[in-house]
């Protein structure tokens, strides 16, 4: 007979002090850390607990007898729902408090390197509708809320098009309105949904991997330009070619749109076709004067205006002189390479993916830029000793990683082609901290500044200056 299951307790009267990564909040009980999902500071709760370990617990609440003076009405009916935008209900200048205290812990308390005073966050000048893409699920399995649920209608599977439910596999939350894309996002995503139910279109079935449409992958520019690429699971030509056309005629303002037919089990496209309907297979982008040419599957910065805002204090931080050698590594498309590469007197970038190459050599030559080049490869094989005495050494070298951070292999790499400058961008401060003490016996933290890409969200970018210590 198995172990009985123990019961985990309800606390109560759970002062909530501060925040923390994900969206949840901290407290303190004798002497433990608590995480409290759907709570702000200042938030006085019982908490059921809903995990149990040594140094910490988890929990949610399920009373609250004082809501904390700082609490703001959300403004998304979707709220604490679809799981995006969990800060709604704390005001746009505390979340930048908390996101700059976050970079402020994670150097101090990762990194444990010496550093200066850290520069204030720069906050996002829009706090709604500032995304330039979106991915919405088409799901014949949808969510309900506990108020539907409690409304005695009977509720039986109905079609969703919008978020997946977090933690939730299967399901997904119809969104009605959403506050992170300018339109025309939810006019297509509504008249999307209008379409196939009034036409009897099969939603998807992810248990079953059965139905006819998947996604929808919304994309607009500050060129006011607009990209929609549909995903069906299965290529029927009679019912995808209809509501294509009736996209393309509801809403001319479309300049590209696309299908694409994936039938595999996961929702990745990386390795799939993508087949032009109507308009251009690409829209550009344009920042200080460049224009960035985004194809469907290219990576470009998802907050447009605070992009140039990040760039801009990437290259102040790299105080280039138009003498210096800059290699920019995990180059993607070549935004940032290109960016800087005016102030610079050669720029190289590295990138794995080969097609992201691609498109950064086409990034330079539409600018008629001709000191930039562009490598694929890992980066650790292709930054050799060869490779820089071919080259040039570095002045500078800008790193931009993925949130893993770098690979120790690639930060030694670093190291041995020995930069008077190195400027780091990160999208998640923790594993920046973590490279940062692997290059601190070389390397200085001189400048650090925080930069809020995703207002309402935990989600905060940072940009250090490591400068080459004296020998």
């Amino acid at each position: 007979m198995g172990r009985e299951k123990r019961k985990l307790p309800v606390i109560e009267n759970v002062e909530i002090t501060n925040v923390a990564a994900e969206g949840k909040s901290i407290a303190k009980v004798d002497n433990k850390v608590l995480f409290v999902t759907k709570t702000i500071p200042g938030d006085i709760v019982d908490v059921q607990v809903t995990r149990k370990r040594k140094s910490f617990m988890e929990g949610i609440p399920v009373k609250f007898h004082k809501y904390s003076d700082l609490r703001v009405e959300p403004f998304c009916e979707h709220f604490e729902v679809c799981g995006g935008c969990k800060w709604q209900n704390l005001p746009y200048s505390e979340q930048l408090k908390y996101k700059h205290q976050q970079v402020v812990d994670n150097l101090q308390r990762i990194a444990k390197v010496e550093l200066p005073e850290i520069d204030y966050i720069l906050g996002s000048e829009k706090t709604t509708y500032y995304r330039n893409k979106l991915e919405f699920t088409f799901s014949n399995n949808r969510w309900y809320t506990k108020e539907e649920i409690n409304s005695g209608k009977d509720l039986t599977r109905d079609n969703a098009l919008g978020f997946h439910v977090p933690k939730i596999w299967d399901k997904i939350v119809h969104i009605n309105h959403c506050y992170l894309q300018p339109e025309p996002s939810n006019k297509i995503r509504l008249e999307l949904k209008k379409y196939a139910d009034g036409h009897n279109l099969s939603y998807f079935d992810i248990r079953n991997q059965e139905g006819l449409l998947r996604n929808v992958i919304i994309r607009t520019s500050t060129t006011k330009e607009v990209m929609v690429i549909v995903v069906f699971y299965y290529n029927d030509q009679d019912l995808i070619i209809p509501l294509l056309e009736h996209l393309a005629e509801k809403f001319p303002e479309i300049t590209s749109l696309m299908y694409i037919v994936n039938s595999k089990a996961n929702d990745s496209i990386t390795d799939q076709e993508v087949i032009l309907f109507k308009g251009n297979d690409h829209f550009f982008e344009e920042m200080e004067g460049l224009k960035f040419k985004i194809g469907p599957k290219s990576f470009y910065q998802t907050n447009s205006d605070q992009a140039y805002n990040l760039y801009t204090k990437a290259r102040e931080f790299a105080g280039l002189t138009g003498e210096e050698i800059v290699y920019d590594l995990y180059t993607g498309t070549g935004t940032i390479a290109n960016f800087v590469a005016r102030k610079a007197k050669k720029v190289i970038g590295i990138e794995y993916v080969p097609e992201a190459i691609e498109d950064a050599k086409v990034n330079s030559e539409i600018n008629n830029i001709t000191n930039t080049l562009f490598f694929a490869g890992d980066m650790k094989q292709v930054l050799t000793k060869e490779f820089i005495n071919l080259h040039g050494a570095p002045d500078v070298i800008i790193t931009d990683p993925p949130r893993a951070g770098m690979h120790q292999d690639v930060v030694e790499t670093i190291i041995n082609a020995n930069p008077e400058k190195i400027v780091y961008v990160s999208c998640n401060p923790a594993t920046q901290a973590r490279d940062i003490q692997l290059l601190d016996k070389n390397y200085k933290v001189t400048r650090a500044q925080p930069v809020d890409m995703f207002p309402h969200t935990h989600h905060v970018e940072n940009i250090v200056l490591m400068e080459r210590k004296a020998l």
